[in-house]
């Protein structure tokens, strides 16, 4: 008898009323959706122009610097290295908001490297240019204008390529910094693998057509790790004061999220199939200028920041590069953010930029 009753209790009507309930609730997600993207757009804020000097330029890649001169700067340069496939100012959002900046007021005098967009001089670079020509030599003009080796930075794919310039020319860096920096494509599964192995086999008919991978299939390719999110983020903004200070930094974030850098035809196949395919730095295949890019080789004091939330370089990915450096000068720090929450977020500096400051102040 409680069977029958409960069945004649979930009614047609009792569906109906629940389909009704459900269609509501998406309605609503939707709207607030919609809402947030057209605030965004409408949003007053823009980026100013960068305001520090250009002290090194190659192709379409600068260094800016953001601090004073060696000679009054005793604590020493910083070469500040960013992913290929995202602008460099994510290390000076803006000016609350700036790595770069925090850096220059605890007296070291950062240089920032931005890549640029891949222009004709780079248009055939594959990692071997960016890395053993680029960067190398970035790396040794800018230690000779310092008078002295200098410390380094890299974060996420830029530590892995600071890495690789490392190992190339060891004389020029005394300390090195990997922030929330892949190594090892597999270690958390196959998520990411799976993810650019379906993608794979359109790769040659994509690069036939367009010298680069655009910026659209990148932003595809990250946003399918986590696809929630960009519906979360936007109507979280639909609730805010457009005119708070919040806001305007959601919008400076997403600004810099929306303004990528396509991959060269060389550097697509290198990282997309040859990483997170084929997984070849972690099986000690991947070399440049005939170089096994090998961590166990590094000989200059090391911090590995391993963000735990990181959904873009998951924490085990991260770790097994950490591991692979000699344990008598690696240090690892392990703060309780994400993968750009650890450079930006409300707490990146307690977070991450103190304690990489404070390894770097030791002795």
């Amino acid at each position: 008898m409680a069977a029958e009753s409960l069945r004649q209790e979930m009614s047609p009507h009792s569906n109906d009323v629940m389909g009704q309930a459900v269609d509501r609730a998406a309605f609503a997600q939707h709207s607030a959706l919609q809402d947030g993207i057209r605030r965004y757009q409408a949003h007053p804020y823009q980026r100013g122009a960068d305001d520090m000097p250009v002290i090194w330029q190659e192709g379409a890649s600068r260094i800016y610097d953001y601090g004073a001169p060696a000679r009054q700067s005793p604590k020493g340069a910083i070469l500040l290295v960013p992913s290929l496939v995202n602008r460099g100012y994510i290390l000076d959002l803006n000016r609350k908001r700036s790595f770069a900046r925090f850096l220059a007021a605890q007296g070291y005098r950062p240089l920032l490297l931005d890549w640029g967009y891949p222009g004709a001089d780079e248009r055939d670079f594959g990692l071997d240019d960016f890395i053993a020509g680029r960067l190398v030599m970035a790396l040794q003009d800018m230690a000779e204008l310092n008078g002295r080796p200098l410390l380094m930075v890299g974060y996420c794919m830029g530590g892995v390529l600071a890495m690789a310039a490392c190992l190339l020319d060891p004389a020029q860096v005394s300390r090195l910094v990997l922030l929330a920096t892949p190594w090892d494509f597999m270690a958390a599964g196959p998520t990411q693998a799976r993810i650019a192995a379906a993608f794979a086999p359109t790769l040659p008919h994509m690069l036939s057509v367009h010298d680069e991978l655009p910026v659209d299939v990148l932003q595809t390719l990250f946003a399918s790790l986590d696809p929630f999110m960009i519906g979360e983020k936007f109507r979280r903004f639909a609730a805010m004061d457009p005119q708070s200070a919040r806001a305007e930094d959601f919008v400076a974030l997403e600004d810099w999220l929306n303004d990528g850098v396509p991959l060269t035809r060389n550097v697509a196949v290198d990282c997309l199939i040859g990483w997170y395919v084929e997984n070849r730095p972690a099986k000690g295949q991947w070399a440049i200028d005939d170089i096994v890019i090998n961590p166990a080789d590094i000989t200059c004091p090391t911090l590995a920041v391993i963000p735990a939330n990181d959904r873009i370089v998951p924490p085990e990915s991260a770790l097994a590069l950490y591991d692979k450096i000699d344990a008598n000068i690696r240090t690892a720090h392990r703060p309780a953010a994400g993968h750009i929450g650890m450079m930006v977020g409300s707490r990146a500096q307690s977070s991450t930029w103190q304690p990489v400051v404070d390894w770097l102040a030791e002795s």
